[in-house]
């Protein structure tokens, strides 16, 4: 009698997952108490305050980079190639996806912020840009409300520069990271 395949597959699945529950679960003491069996799970170690502030430079710096790469690669470089001026082929859509790599620059910014804070040096060369990131957030909307997109280019163009200073002078260089159209969909 032939097995189908499909139950073949799901059987062969299942018996590997239990074999890795199992072997996964060898790490550790064991206790035994009334014929049972109890493993104790390794303790986890704190980190040392040196890979913390390892840690946040790292994640500063992707966040960073990729504020910086949605910014030139959607605000920066159309308005350098005149298309948001108007009358320009697309402008509309183009407005749309700087709008939206506006709100995601923003997003990533302030995450690079708070991951700054983890890092003495960062968190006193990202400390006179708070502001400037912060009145970002106001700049979607000047476009939508028809404001100059030179303007509003010029400042997403301004900071992004001014952050990448900053991370450089800390010791955390920033490269720009174009994000996908996932993940400018989903802001992270």
């Amino acid at each position: 009698m032939a097995v189908p395949i499909r139950r073949l597959c799901v059987a062969l699945t299942l018996c590997c997952a239990l074999v890795a529950g199992a072997t996964a679960c060898g790490k550790g003491e064991t206790f035994t108490r009334n014929d049972a069996a109890v493993v104790a799970a390794d303790t986890p170690s704190p980190t040392t305050s040196a890979e913390r502030q390892k840690f946040a430079k790292a994640r500063f710096v992707a966040n960073a980079g990729l504020a910086a790469g949605a910014t030139y690669q959607w605000i920066v470089k159309p308005w350098k190639e005149g298309k948001f001026k108007k009358g320009a082929k697309g402008r509309k859509f183009t407005l749309v996806k700087a709008g939206l790599a506006g709100a995601f620059a923003y997003n990533r910014l302030k995450a690079a912020v708070r991951n700054a804070e983890g890092d003495p040096q960062l968190s006193k060369a990202l400390a006179p840009l708070t502001a400037g990131i912060e009145s970002l957030k106001t700049l979607p909307s000047k476009l939508r409300k028809g404001d100059s997109p030179d303007v509003v280019a010029d400042s997403f163009d301004d900071i992004i520069n001014k952050v990448k200073d900053a991370g450089k002078s800390a010791g955390a260089e920033v490269k720009n990271q174009v994000p996908s159209a996932s993940q400018l969909r989903g802001g992270s």
